[in-house]
């Protein structure tokens, strides 16, 4: 793993592990999205589908405290085991209701809601593990390969989840993903077992106890715990700022690639394909293009910028390509430069910015890891997607915004990310110097 990142004796037993852990539940989410995108759309449509999600901000509301309640009576092994155990035992429950007879529409409300907090709580839990396991000078070198396996794990699983629909039908994936998920708690077991033999545990040693036998503890709401903390907030409000910012970003994507597809039919340039057909195949190779090329960036490039740049450095990277980006559409609107300054941006997001993000958490308290990751990965998160929506509904009724109008907007969001960004950057390295907590 040595042209990857800086690997050291004793270490890559528990970061492979950790990687094929991540790639199992990537995996497992990326099989059941084609069953939840089937589900809803052919049970109540692509429009009521764009209304379900400021229901699924309220569930995640409620979802995220109760996860908190958790996290205060339970040690860290046996919270891990109970919540994604109840997720595997929903899929099985899913796949076997789903076919006595349950109407299309209540399946597809259903699994879309349930969804939306699967991805969110499983994912953001596996990230408070990994914290948990490494020291701040251990992830800062080991992540880029466990988010690696993050990314594998989403190329690889939708790239074979469209066969085995074909082959299999379209409820067998939600058998398979829920045995993904068992065979990644197995996984989670071992290298906590394994981890806490060769490291030991400082937290709980003069009581001869395990980290994960000690309840994480703390009594406050994850909402409160990172409304708390001035660090966690800049944190949770990046993540929102850049969902906003994408979620414009690819609505204005959206609209030019619709003209385009408009224009050559039209004018007879389609090949023979109909509008829908060109958009489909222009997201298609857009999607392979940013999939591969975040690949090779979690690879080759993401370690290398956290070694030479530091953690500030990186985590300002994404805010700049973005501000380009939005700076190119206003002043230029033209498809072929928009197409590629997007898969930059998007390739960016999923690789490094996504793995400096996780870093960010690795100097909190445990409490902070298991319950501020969850609100911010969760609810913070899906509060700018939900902001999005209506800043395009404002935007295109009220104010007859073109791709220009959104882009201008998103140059302001871009520049109050980035003072965040570097905000954050300062009282991540203040904090790892001194050895203080958030």
């Amino acid at each position: 793993m040595r042209p990857f990142t800086e690997v050291r004796a004793g270490e890559s037993g528990v970061v492979l592990l950790l990687g094929l852990n991540v790639f199992l539940i990537l995996m497992a989410y990326y099989f059941i999205r084609p069953v939840e995108q089937a589900l809803i759309l052919e049970g109540v449509g692509a429009e009521f589908r764009a209304y379900l999600s400021l229901p699924l901000l309220l569930l995640l509301l409620g979802a995220v405290p109760l996860y908190g309640a958790l996290v205060n009576r339970m040690p860290r092994r046996r919270l891990i085991n109970v919540v994604t155990a109840f997720f595997a035992a929903c899929l099985v429950a899913f796949y076997v209701i789903f076919q006595i007879g349950v109407p299309l529409w209540v399946q597809g409300i259903v699994f879309f809601l349930w969804v939306g907090v699967f991805a969110r709580v499983v994912v953001a839990q596996f990230w408070s593990f990994a914290y948990e396991i490494y020291k701040t000078e251990q992830g800062e070198r080991l992540f880029p390969i466990v988010a690696f396996g993050a990314s594998f794990g989403a190329v690889f699983g939708g790239f074979i989840s469209g066969g085995v629909i074909e082959l299999a039908g379209l409820y067998l994936p939600m058998l398979l993903a829920g045995g993904l998920l068992v065979v990644s708690l197995l996984i989670t077991n071992y290298v906590d077992a394994r981890s806490r033999e060769e490291q030991g545990d400082d937290l709980a040693e003069s009581q001869g106890e395990s980290q994960a036998d000690v309840e994480i503890g703390g009594d406050e709401t994850p909402y409160r715990v990172v409304l708390r903390s001035s660090y966690l907030l800049m944190i949770a409000l990046l993540a929102l700022c850049l969902t906003l910012v994408d979620t414009n970003g690819e609505y204005i994507l959206g609209k030019l690639v619709e003209s385009a597809a408009a224009e050559a039919v039209m004018m007879g340039q389609a090949e023979g394909l109909s509008e829908g057909e060109l958009i489909g195949r222009f997201y298609s190779r857009f999607d392979l293009v940013v999939s591969t090329l975040s690949l090779f960036i979690q690879l080759f490039l993401v370690s290398r910028a956290i070694k030479y740049f530091g953690v500030r450095g990186s985590l300002v990277v994404l805010p700049l390509l973005a501000l380009g980006v939005n700076t190119l559409i206003v002043l230029f609107p033209l498809m072929a430069a928009v197409r590629w300054a997007k898969t930059a941006e998007a390739a960016t997001d999923y690789s490094l910015q996504n793995t400096v993000e996780n870093i960010l958490f690795l100097p909190c308290t445990r409490e902070q890891k298991y319950k501020a990751k969850q609100a911010i990965h969760t609810f913070f998160v899906r509060a700018g997607a939900v902001m999005a929506a209506v800043v395009v509904y404002v935007g295109t009724t009220f104010l007859a915004f073109g791709p220009r109008g959104f882009a201008a907007l998103n140059v302001v969001l871009v520049l109050i990310a980035l003072a965040l960004a570097v905000g954050i950057g300062l009282k991540y390295r203040r904090f790892v110097d001194t050895g203080q907590t958030p």
